[in-house]
């Protein structure tokens, strides 16, 4: 503002009215010469880069799950279930078992149940005869079969196809071994490889199953390939870790069994 100007607002605006017209264009011209200011600053992401949302990491794995009531519970050699534990919602699935008798190791966990059965009359409408072998397993039941083996093999060599009573998904109520309604290859290795193995390797995830024990994935689970056993998870987290080509371990970020 030229001395003139200013002379002239003094003679016409009172001094307070001319103080604040003042300090306005003072701040004013500060503006224009501070053109660094952080209001000023408009960054431009750089070309050909993706939104800056994408570049967030990504989620975590979620937390292991050691609630035995849960559909989703880890058990494995290093996570077991709560001492002499027993799910209170234990049924008989309407489906064909190799034998007849309605004794514990029939019994699965309702929901577990309601699904094994659509799981059964799917693979009959694709031609494949399914049985049960062995379901739900007591800690009673579990023991004893795991020091047979460990007299028979050692204990070592046991905990490669038997889990250390108190980890046993059969006690759970949310596993189970399955077969051809002959029985042939039942819990053995020549299951695989079989219609009924490639079946179940295929649709298990449809109705909440998966492989629980996949081949190659030994040094991971503790336990070797088992094709015949299936693991009730829910449809969404089957599908997840089918699709991704993965155990329930790696599924929770878990430290693998053998380390």
């Amino acid at each position: 503002m030229k001395q003139s100007q200013w002379r002239f607002l003094s003679r016409i605006m009172p001094g307070g009215l001319l103080a604040v017209l003042l300090i306005c264009l003072l701040t004013a011209c500060s503006r224009q010469d501070g053109s660094h200011s952080e209001s000023a600053v408009v960054l431009e992401p750089a070309a050909g880069l993706p939104p800056a949302a994408s570049t967030a990491p990504a989620s975590t794995a979620p937390a292991v799950n050691t609630n035995p009531d849960s559909i989703a519970v880890l058990v494995n050699q290093q996570t077991g279930l709560p001492e002499g534990y027993k799910p209170d919602d234990l049924v008989y699935p309407e489906v064909r078992f190799l034998f007849t008798e309605k004794i514990e190791k029939r019994m699965l966990r309702k929901e577990a149940a309601s699904a094994l059965e659509k799981l059964f009359a799917g693979a009959e409408e694709d031609g494949i005869m399914l049985a049960g072998v062995s379901a739900y397993r007591s800690e009673i039941t579990q023991t004893s079969l795991f020091n047979y083996y460990v007299q028979k093999d050692g204990e070592e060599k046991a905990k490669t196809y038997s889990a250390v009573p108190g980890h046993s998904e059969h006690q759970s109520g949310l596993a189970i071994d399955v077969s051809d309604s002959a029985g042939t290859c039942a819990a053995e290795a020549c299951f695989g490889g079989t219609e009924e193995a490639e079946w179940l390797a295929e649709h298990s995830q449809e109705y909440g199953f998966i492989i629980r024990y996949p081949e190659g994935k030994e040094d991971i689970t503790g336990i070797k390939y088992e094709p015949w056993h299936i693991r009730y998870v829910g449809v969404e987290m089957a599908e997840e870790i089918t699709e991704r080509g993965i155990t329930l371990e790696e599924y929770y970020a878990a430290v693998p069994v053998s380390k």
